[in-house]
């Protein structure tokens, strides 16, 4: 929408999802003062050109979620930058939610509730566990939307230059810094690779990701291993 100034910038990295961007897209049809920037790391199946024909500023990184959205955030007018990814839909009212939680004293960054877009038991209990995780550990993933403000990631130097784990990592250095908010509603996310692998065999391969890298193990190889899971 027009008539306001722009404050958010909502970054979405992309490869290869022109049959689903449309999805987070239009999530932030019904928003004020909203950038939205799709960062292309290559895709081959029009990923670009979906993305411009809805009105979407279109910019181009070298492959890799950090650096796409790192890109992505070089490039944002807004004071407020939302990291949200392509098969992931914000909720309505998102700009609001945004703009009330990073204006409270001691917060520094926020996301949504997690929920997928399938239902079944197994999804059920996946999303509990990680809307606990988030609310009471302080622990969002990147599917959630993190958002925070330009000035602070930008002093941060931004995600860390990881294959894998960098929205892990840059929680994890968030909470040094003060209070992370989880806003009572939801981003609504494709359920296609838990449906896939099932979702406890899913959460056992995120959990296996977490520990290994917390041991130390390559991000390298555990990327290698986790995409080929």
């Amino acid at each position: 929408m027009t008539g306001f100034p722009t404050d958010i910038s909502v970054i979405i990295p992309a490869y290869n999802e022109a049959e689903v961007i449309d999805v987070a897209l239009n999530s932030t049809q019904k928003s004020n003062g909203v950038e939205r920037i799709v960062v292309d790391g290559g895709s081959s199946d029009g990923t670009p050109e979906v993305a411009q024909s809805r009105s979407a500023r279109i910019v181009h990184s070298p492959l890799g979620r950090a650096r796409q959205m790192n890109a992505g955030a070089e490039a944002a007018e807004g004071k407020f930058l939302v990291f949200l990814h392509a098969d992931t839909r914000l909720p309505e009212g998102f700009d609001h939610h945004i703009r009330r939680i990073l204006t409270q004293p001691g917060v520094v960054a926020g996301a949504f509730r997690f929920q997928l877009d399938a239902s079944s038991a197994g999804l059920r209990i996946i999303e509990k566990t990680a809307n606990w995780r988030a609310q009471y550990l302080h622990m969002p993933y990147g599917d959630q939307a993190i958002f925070l403000t330009a000035e602070l990631f930008r002093e941060m130097g931004g995600f860390p230059d990881l294959p894998i784990m960098e929205d892990f990592e840059l929680v994890r250095r968030l909470r040094c810094r003060g209070r992370i908010v989880i806003a009572p509603a939801a981003a609504v996310s494709s359920a296609r690779r838990w449906q896939k692998l099932g979702p406890f065999q899913t959460t056992l391969i995120n959990q296996l990701m977490i520990i290994a890298f917390y041991l130390g193990r390559d991000p390298s190889r555990l990327a290698r291993w986790y995409h080929g899971s």
